[in-house]
């Protein structure tokens, strides 16, 4: 069967401080770097060696991956092996990009987000057009706040024209129809970002082709819904894999709600689920983009 595993370890540590993000910067003991280290190489191990399954593996640290010698070393394992069709990774892409010339290009992708005020803007672009010069598929995004806004316009400008530059509504925030069409300027996806969709009752794919792995082995439907289905390293989570429904009100995450069935986004984003890549880069509506207002003063 195809299955799609969203693995996240103990990793905690983060290079960046980002006010709005619920990692925040964190520092991790050298123990604790050991752990996160020894459960990912179990994890690899496992994937690299398993042929019941044709993989998917979308790597979501709770820090910074990619600044870690072993993130870089999975990735690229992971992205040479038959059975794996596609490898991908959230960053910051604080990190140097060189080591993906070892990679399988036609397997390996990021998921890159864009924070305003944690890197100079020129560094990013420039790491983003290192990713386009290899051939490495990847999205860019930004939070969608409206110091954001502005640079996330010189980032579009500048960007390849084949990158899609997606937009995170901002949490807990409530978007004014003019805010939102600001932003849909920017990311026509956005609406399906803008509100948390309702999900309870509704079928999802997690739990049935997509399932949750932490450091620990323990599979569950997502990263949001606690309940264990088994584990991976005994075997035991392969009974439980089946169509259910989801439980919780509402999915406010794209991690999430992209495997939402009352969702078109496996068409939208069909061939970069993972690495939240369209399978066509969508039409950017005729809107006015307006500045942010002046501070009074």
């Amino acid at each position: 069967m195809d299955l799609t595993i969203l693995y996240r370890g103990p990793l905690a540590s983060c290079d960046y401080d980002c006010p709005y993000c619920p990692f925040a910067k964190r520092r991790d003991s050298t123990a604790q770097l050991r752990a996160d280290r020894a459960a990912l190489e179990r994890f690899t191990g496992w994937a690299r060696e398993q042929r019941e399954d044709r993989l998917s593996v979308l790597f979501t640290p709770w820090g910074e991956g990619l600044v870690r010698s072993w993130y870089r070393r999975a990735v690229v394992e992971l992205s040479r092996e038959p059975h794996v069709e596609r490898v991908a990774i959230q960053t910051n892409l604080s990190c140097r990009t060189e080591w993906l010339a070892e990679a399988d290009r036609d397997t390996v992708a990021l998921w890159c987000t864009y924070h305003p005020g944690q890197t100079p803007h020129d560094r990013f672009l420039d790491r983003t057009r290192r990713l386009a010069a290899l051939g490495v598929r990847f999205s860019v995004g930004v939070v969608g706040l409206p110091e954001h806004l502005e640079p996330a316009l010189r980032l579009r400008e500048r960007l390849p024209e084949h990158v899609y530059l997606w937009v995170n509504a901002a949490e807990g925030r409530t978007y004014t129809d003019e805010e939102a069409d600001r932003w849909t300027a920017l990311d026509p996806l956005f609406p399906f970002s803008r509100s948390p969709h309702r999900s309870a009752g509704l079928p999802c794919r997690t739990g049935r082709s997509v399932v949750s792995v932490d450091g620990d082995g323990v599979v569950r439907r997502c990263h949001f819904v606690r309940g264990e289905l088994g584990n991976l390293y005994d075997g035991s989570y392969r009974s439980a894999l089946r169509p259910r429904p989801c439980p919780l009100a509402a999915c406010d995450c794209h991690i999430g709600y992209v495997h939402l069935e009352s969702l078109p986004l496996y068409d939208v984003f069909a061939g970069g689920v993972l690495e939240r890549v369209p399978r066509s880069m969508p039409a950017r509506p005729l809107l006015p983009v307006l500045p942010t207002a002046a501070a009074p003063g």
